[in-house]
C-alpha cells in the first residue's frame, strides 16, 4: 500500500481527514454523445435511462430475491409439515440443519463478489447461480437423514451468497447514490414478500399435497419451490444486465450518460485508479479502511436482529393457533414490513439522510423484541411481531446502501465492502438458530434479548460513525477550491451522506 493508501485509511481524531483528490474538484469531462445537448435534454435522457432501467431490470432481480429467500428459508414451513418427524431430527440437529447453510453462505460471499467484479458479467454469472441452488433446494426434498439435509444446506448456502452481493454491485454501477437506497429497498422487498407468499404457499402445499405421489408434503415444498427457482433462471439470462461498459441492449449514447452521471457522483471522493486492479488488492483496500469496520459493525447488528426471520413460523407459531393458521399469521408482519421499507428509503433517497433512517426502525425493533419476551398474550405478542420485522429489515436495507454510498469506489474495494458486510453480518445466522430451542418457546426470552441488543449496539456504532464522517465532511468544505460546471452552476465536490 502507498502513502495515499495509507492516509486514506486511517483516522486522526485531531484533525479531520482531508479529500482524497485533493483540495479542488475534479469534474468528469461529457462524453462525445452529450456534449452538444443542453442540460435539459441530459436530464430528460437521464430520466429516460432510469427508467428504462427500472422497467428492465428491478423486476426480474425482485423475483429471483424472492425465490432466493424462499428456497433458503423453506426448512422452516418444513419443520411444521413433518420434516423434523420424519428425518427423526433432534431440535439441535434441526438447528444445525439451518445455521450450516450460513457457513457456506458467508465463506463464498467476498470471493464470489470480486470474481464478479473482474469478470463483468453479472448477466451470466448470477443466473447461472440460480440454477445451481434451485437444484440444490429440490434436493433438500430427497434428504433421508440428517447428513443428507446437512449437505444440501450448506451447498445451497454457498451458490445463494453469489446473489444478492451480487446485486448490490450491479446496482452501484448502474444508480447514483441517491437513487440506491430506494433501488435496494425494491430489491430487498423480494425477500419480504418470499417472506409472506412461503407462508401462503406452505399452507397450499401442506394442506393439499401430503402423501401425493408417496411424499409428504414438506418434500413437494423443497421440490416444488426449487423447480420454478431453475425455469425462472433460464429467463434471466435474457432479462439482467451487465455492467455500463459492457451491457447488450442498450444505444451508445445511454452508454456514455450511465458511465458520466456515476462519475459525476463520485467525482470529488478520489482519484484511485482501477486500472489491474487485482481482486486480492480491492480486498485490502476494503479491510484497511477505517470506516469499512463502523459499517460492517453497524450492517452486523441489524443483520444479527433480523435472523428472527429463519424461525419466524416457529416463533409465530407460540401464539396457539393450528398449522395452517400460523402459516397465514406469518404473512401481515412482512407485508407491512414491504411498505415501511418502500416508505422509508424513498424518504431517505429524497433527503440524502441515512442516521436517523437507519435507527429509528432499529428503535421500533426493540421495542418488539421487548413486547415479544414479555407477554403470552396474544394481542401484544402479535403487535410486537407487526413491528420488529419492519424495524429489522428497513435498518438493514438503510445499512447495507450507506456501505455502498460511502465507498463508491474503486469498483474493486466497493465489491469487497458490500460482501465483507454482508458476509460479517451473516455470521450471526450461524449462532442464531442456537437461541430458539424447544424449551424456549412461546416467548423465546433468550432469542429476543439478544435481537435487541445486537440492535442497540447498530444504534450505538451509527451514532459514533455519523460523528465521525461529519468531522470528514467539514474538513473538505474548509478545503474545497470552488469549481463550476459547464453551465457556470457551483458543483459541491463529495460529501459523505449521514
Amino acid at each position: 500500500m502507498d502513502s495515499k493508501d495509507r492516509e486514506s485509511s486511517e483516522i486522526d481524531l485531531q484533525s479531520p481527514e482531508k479529500p482524497q483528490c485533493g483540495t479542488a474538484i475534479s469534474l468528469p469531462i461529457l462524453p462525445p454523445h452529450l456534449r452538444n445537448r443542453t442540460v435539459e435534454e441530459r436530464q430528460a435522457l437521464e430520466k429516460r435511462l432510469v427508467r428504462r432501467l427500472d422497467i428492465r431490470l428491478m423486476p426480474m432481480l425482485v423475483l429471483i430475491y424472492i425465490l432466493n429467500y424462499l428456497d433458503r428459508n423453506a426448512i422452516a414451513a418444513a419443520k411444521l409439515a413433518g420434516l423434523t418427524e420424519d428425518l427423526q431430527l433432534s431440535s439441535v440437529q434441526f438447528q444445525t440443519s439451518v445455521s450450516v447453510l450460513f457457513v457456506g453462505y458467508i465463506l463464498m460471499q467476498v470471493p464470489s463478489n470480486l470474481f464478479l467484479n473482474k469478470v463483468g458479467k453479472p448477466a451470466l454469472y448470477l443466473p447461472t447461480c440460480m440454477v445451481a441452488w434451485g437444484v440444490l433446494c429440490g434436493a433438500s426434498g430427497a434428504a433421508q437423514n440428517f447428513g443428507g439435509l446437512v449437505a444440501c444446506r450448506f451447498l445451497l448456502g454457498f451458490v445463494e451468497a453469489a446473489y444478492f452481493p451480487g446485486c448490490m454491485v450491479t446496482l452501484s454501477a448502474w444508480y447514483t447514490r441517491k437513487e440506491l437506497a430506494l433501488r435496494t429497498a425494491i430489491l430487498y422487498c423480494g425477500s419480504l414478500l418470499s417472506g409472506a407468499f412461503s407462508g401462503l404457499i406452505a399452507a397450499g402445499i401442506t394442506d393439499n399435497m401430503d402423501g401425493v405421489r408417496g411424499l409428504r408434503a414438506w418434500r413437494w415444498l423443497f421440490i416444488i419451490e426449487g423447480a420454478i427457482t431453475v425455469v425462472v433462471a433460464f429467463s434471466a439470462y435474457f432479462v439482467l444486465v451487465n455492467f455500463p461498459h459492457n451491457t447488450t441492449g442498450i444505444s451508445d449514447t445511454e452508454r456514455e450518460l450511465a458511465m458520466w452521471r456515476l462519475q459525476k457522483d463520485i467525482s470529488a471522493q478520489g482519484e484511485e485508479s482501477e486500472e489491474n486492479l487485482s481482486l486480492v488488492g480491492g480486498f485490502k483496500q476494503c479491510i484497511a479502511d477505517w470506516k469499512v469496520w463502523f459499517l460492517v459493525t453497524l450492517v452486523f447488528g441489524a443483520t444479527s436482529s433480523g435472523t428472527i426471520n429463519s424461525f419466524f413460523p416457529t416463533a409465530v407459531e407460540g401464539l396457539g393457533k393450528d398449522r395452517i393458521q400460523t402459516l397465514l399469521l406469518t404473512v401481515p408482519p412482512y407485508i407491512l414490513a414491504c411498505i415501511v421499507a418502500m416508505l422509508v428509503s424513498l424518504s431517505a433517497d429524497r433527503s440524502g439522510e441515512r442516521y436517523f433512517h437507519f435507527t429509528i426502525p432499529l428503535w421500533t425493533s426493540i421495542a418488539g423484541f421487548i413486547i415479544s419476551a414479555s407477554t403470552t398474550q396474544f394481542g401484544p405478542r402479535y403487535f410486537a411481531f407487526m413491528i420488529m420485522l419492519p424495524g429489522v429489515y428497513t435498518a438493514f436495507i438503510i445499512g447495507i446502501t450507506w456501505v455502498a454510498n460511502t465507498l463508491p469506489r474503486p469498483s474493486a474495494k466497493k465489491a469487497a465492502a458490500l460482501a465483507f458486510a454482508n458476509a460479517i453480518g451473516n455470521c450471526s445466522s450461524i449462532y442464531s438458530p442456537y437461541l430458539y430451542p424447544s424449551s424456549g418457546a412461546p416467548r423465546f426470552v433468550l432469542a429476543m434479548s439478544v435481537n435487541a441488543a445486537t440492535s442497540l449496539l447498530a444504534i450505538s456504532t451509527a451514532t459514533i460513525f455519523k460523528v465521525l464522517l461529519q468531522r470528514l465532511n467539514r474538513g473538505m468544505e474548509r478545503e474545497e477550491v470552488e469549481e463550476y460546471d459547464q453551465e457556470g452552476r457551483r458543483v459541491a465536490g463529495f460529501r459523505y451522506l449521514l
